[in-house]
């Protein structure tokens, strides 16, 4: 028999899952079954997991596939209808070793195991060894959402807010340096809502600072996305002070038009946005920021995108994910009047368009700098502030090598 088959869609959370999934399915001796590991952020990203279940059923006609993730918990008919499906699994369900042993055994009568996410109370520091390369470790602090943005089907997904203790978070970090990762990546849905839910109420940047404190020879610790109206004195105090916190941020903006910002129910307005990208950089002159924008949001009028067009710049914006509006079934926003479909295409498309100016006025301004850069692959590392970097001469992956940039192609820049 042979080894269970994953594939992950959506964000980094969920690829760590992912990864303490195949340790649980390891340990429970599960064989010859596909494991679909989905995402509900938007309607495209259901439908390519569906087509990602059919092309798995033709391509393993004898494997059991088993569907998870935030879809699965939200559309859990959605999936069970599906014939090629064979088990679906909650968010809950699948990080529990039970939940394996009982697929490995006979799926009986429960083909769907999916329980309300909304009575979870806690999230379980699971313990893997990082993933993807050798460089790096993403660790995982914090999940679900307390916020109802009018937008969002994810805290129906990932349930309310919950925290990990931090002496677990520093714990594994400890391990995690000792197998030789030089930067550790915290995680979370939220993940400046952490600490709301732990004793004492301590923050994110309490977080950060016990990190960098109680573990000195973790080389680099770097933060995924934030909520900016959420950051805390201490975490901008580790910003001006720690070197080791890596100088970018990606940040949850999702629009620049104050109006829009509250249709989305969003709890900053445009000039908090500016304000904190100002001061931050006050703090940290190299910081480099990405941020998350919608384009096409109900109601969005030219002038609306043009206040989330020029966001790009007063917040002087470098790694832009842009998502193309798609109304989500059950979320108050698809109940708003929608934007023509074209226009939230050719919005979306400028967007990226201002990222990729953006992007590439960043690499013009590194040539001739000199960069740590932590290699991911022999030819390629990521500097500080998480630019690519290219090298003609092979370097030992997951090394912080020192590099001077002489020019910039493409999307990437290119070192001696």
């Amino acid at each position: 028999m042979s080894a269970p088959i994953f594939s992950n869609h959506g964000c980094r959370l969920n690829a760590y899952e992912t990864e303490a999934m195949k340790e649980l399915a390891a340990g429970a001796g599960l064989e010859a079954a596909v494991v679909v590991n989905t995402c509900a952020v938007t309607s495209e990203a259901v439908r390519k997991a569906r087509q990602d279940i059919r092309r798995l059923r033709r391509d393993n006609p004898n494997a059991r596939i088993i569907v998870t993730g935030c879809a699965a918990q939200t559309e859990p008919a959605t999936f069970s209808s599906m014939p090629e499906v064979d088990a679906v699994i909650g968010n809950t369900e699948k990080m529990q070793a039970d939940t394996w042993a009982g697929l490995a055994g006979d799926f009986g009568t429960e083909p769907v195991q999916v329980d309300d996410i909304m009575s979870v109370t806690e999230t379980a520091g699971h313990l893997i060894d990082g993933f993807g390369t050798r460089s790096r470790a993403y660790v995982q602090v914090q999940n679900g959402c307390d916020h109802r943005c009018t937008f969002c089907i994810i805290p129906y997904g990932r349930g309310n807010s919950r925290s990990v203790p931090a002496g677990v978070v520093v714990d594994q970090i400890k391990r995690l340096v000792q197998r030789g990762y030089n930067e550790v990546v915290l995680t979370g849905v939220d993940l400046t809502s952490w600490g709301a839910d732990l004793p004492g109420l301590p923050r994110l940047g309490d977080l950060v600072m016990r990190i960098l404190r109680l573990v000195p020879d973790l080389p680099r610790l770097r933060i995924s996305s934030i909520d900016s109206i959420e950051v805390d004195d201490n975490l901008m105090q580790a910003i001006a002070t720690e070197s080791r916190l890596m100088p970018h941020l990606h940040l949850s903006l999702q629009h620049g038009d104050d109006l829009i910002l509250k249709r989305m129910k969003r709890r900053h307005l445009r000039d908090d946005a500016i304000a904190f990208t100002q001061e931050a950089r006050r703090l940290r002159p190299d910081m480099t920021f990405g941020a998350d924008i919608i384009a096409g949001f109900p109601t969005e009028t030219e002038a609306h995108f043009e206040n989330s067009l020029a966001l790009v710049t007063d917040c002087d914006l470098t790694w832009l994910h842009v998502f193309p509006y798609s109304p989500r079934p059950g979320t108050p926003a698809a109940r708003m009047p929608q934007v023509n479909g074209a226009a939230i295409k050719a919005r979306a498309a400028q967007l990226r368009a201002a990222g990729d100016a953006q992007v590439a006025r960043h690499l013009a301004g590194q040539v001739g700098r000199d960069h740590a850069v932590l290699m991911e692959s022999p030819h390629m590392g990521r500097t500080e502030q998480f630019a690519e970097v290219a090298f003609d001469d092979p370097r030992p992956e997951g090394q912080i090598v020192p590099a001077h940039i002489t020019g910039a192609r493409d999307t990437r820049l290119i070192a001696a």
